[in-house]
Order: C-alpha cells, then sequence, then structure tokens
C-alpha cells in the first residue's frame, strides 16, 4: 500500500516508475488483463489475486457506489477521491476512466496524475475529429510536463453509437479516430462495444501490435486469440461490479427463500 506521508520527491519518482511500468505491460507480446475496480476494498481484493499486473477504475461503477448516473453526472473532485483511494490502495500501477475529461480533460488529468494516476481512459464522444486530436494532444502535453510517461488510452465512442450504421462504415471511422489518436502521441486507443474476431483484426493491422484495447463482453473473441491478434489489453468495464452486485442479489433472494451466506463465501475484508 503507498505510504501517504511518503516525501514529495520520492513519491513523484515512484508515480514516473510505474508508469514506465504501465506502458511496458502495454507493449509486452501478452496480453494485459485488468478486472475493473470502483473502491478501496474493490482494489485490494483484486490486486491481492496471484497475475494482477495493474489496476483500471471505473467510472461508471465509481459513479454508481456515490450514487450518480454514468455520464460525467458525478462531480469531478469525488471522481478523483475516490480514484485517489484506489490508488493508495495498491502499489500497483492504475490507470483510470476519466470519462471524456469532465469539461477540461488536460486539467483532470494533471490533478490525476497528482494522486498516483498512470494513464486513464479518454471518451472522445464524437466530437469533430480536431477536436478530438487537440484533446490527446493538450493531456500528452500536461503529462510530458509532469515527468510522466502517461498511458493514454484514447477512446473512440464510433461503435457504441454506431446505431444501424453500416458497419464497414463505422470501423472506417474508428479506424481513422485511431489513428489520428496515436499519431497525436496516444500510446494505447480502446474500441469499446463488441467487436467481431475479424474487425478486432483489422483495427490491429491499422494500428499496430499492441496498441489497441477493448472491452470484455460475453461472447467476445478467447482471451489467447486476442493475444494472437496483438492487442495489448482488455478491461471489463462495469461488468465485474455487476458481478460482484448479481452475488450480493443472489444472497438476498436466498435468505428470503429461508438460505443463509453462501458456503463457498471469502473473508475478504
Amino acid at each position: 500500500m503507498t505510504d501517504a506521508t511518503a516525501d514529495p520527491t520520492a513519491t513523484a519518482d515512484a508515480t514516473a516508475d510505474k508508469a514506465r511500468e504501465l506502458l511496458r505491460l502495454h507493449r509486452e507480446p501478452e496480453l494485459l488483463t485488468v478486472v475493473n475496480v470502483w473502491d478501496a476494498i474493490s482494489a485490494r481484493v483484486v490486486a491481492d489475486v496471484p497475475g494482477t499486473r495493474a489496476l483500471a477504475t471505473a467510472s461508471h461503477s465509481i459513479a454508481a457506489t456515490l450514487g450518480y448516473e454514468d455520464g460525467e453526472n458525478i462531480p469531478v473532485q469525488e471522481m478523483l477521491d475516490m480514484v485517489g483511494r484506489i490508488v493508495r490502495a495498491t502499489d500497483l500501477p492504475v490507470t483510470a476512466d476519466l470519462e471524456g475529461g469532465y469539461g477540461d480533460a488536460a486539467g483532470t488529468v494533471r490533478r490525476a496524475i497528482d494522486v498516483g494516476v498512470v494513464g486513464a481512459n479518454l471518451e472522445d464522444q464524437l466530437k469533430p475529429l480536431p477536436e478530438a486530436v487537440r484533446q490527446v494532444e493538450q493531456v500528452m502535453a500536461v503529462a510530458e510536463q509532469a515527468g510522466v510517461e502517461f498511458v493514454l488510452n484514447a477512446r473512440t465512442d464510433v461503435f457504441l453509437r454506431a446505431g444501424d450504421r453500416d458497419r464497414g462504415e463505422v470501423l472506417a471511422e474508428a479506424t481513422e479516430r485511431g489513428r489520428a489518436f496515436l499519431d497525436a502521441g496516444a500510446p494505447v486507443v480502446f474500441v469499446p462495444g463488441f467487436l467481431s474476431e475479424e474487425e478486432v483484426a483489422h483495427l490491429c493491422d491499422a494500428f499496430g501490435p499492441q496498441r489497441l484495447t477493448v472491452i470484455g463482453l460475453p461472447g467476445h473473441p478467447p482471451l489467447a486469440r486476442l493475444q494472437e491478434l496483438g492487442v495489448a489489453r482488455i478491461s471489463f468495464g462495469p461488468v465485474s461490479q455487476n458481478v460482484a452486485l448479481t452475488a450480493l442479489q443472489k444472497m438476498v433472494e436466498d435468505v428470503h427463500r429461508g438460505g443463509t451466506a453462501p458456503e463457498d463465501t471469502r473473508r475478504l475484508n
């Protein structure tokens, strides 16, 4: 666990070291898997599982924990407060889901770096491409000023907002936006949504190996196949919190039927 009383210079050095490690994990041929967390205890539970190499927060899950709807309804300070708690709960690198930047993407990333975050998802929200590219450039400039090799996971929402558009057109637009974000300095590009194996292969070819990150949804290509295709990372967004809440709801249902806690319950806190 991070020492909150550490010397500021030592803390800055530790943040820089974690940023380099997170970037290395994305560049390795081995697929980086991150199961998203939403508070300090979920961070500790995930971090304690052997094989966990980095943590990622889920903005949807943090907002829900604090009583807000997803979509930048949570005040940025409350989001960063929880992200900071997660950073302090582990010695692993932490990348944060910062939605669209809460009206000031570069400023929000600077504040996130100050609490020890070393990477972030940042939505393009389908802004005009030149505006979205400027946002990436500004974030990377702020990170450089902070002395951190920040792992910006530049997200394009093309597939999430595709509606009934032709699938080929959607893929072409995601490709164009992703390439532009990489050219602007983002180390990796996040294309959330349900992608076929063929679409994943196309994006990996277009971006280069270890430049694409995807979200884990039921029915997605097997992790081994994603690794073969050259995907850098897979995360699970709010799915992990829903897995935990499903277990809680099932326990309540069992109790209402006269049962009790599951026999395989683990003491994790």
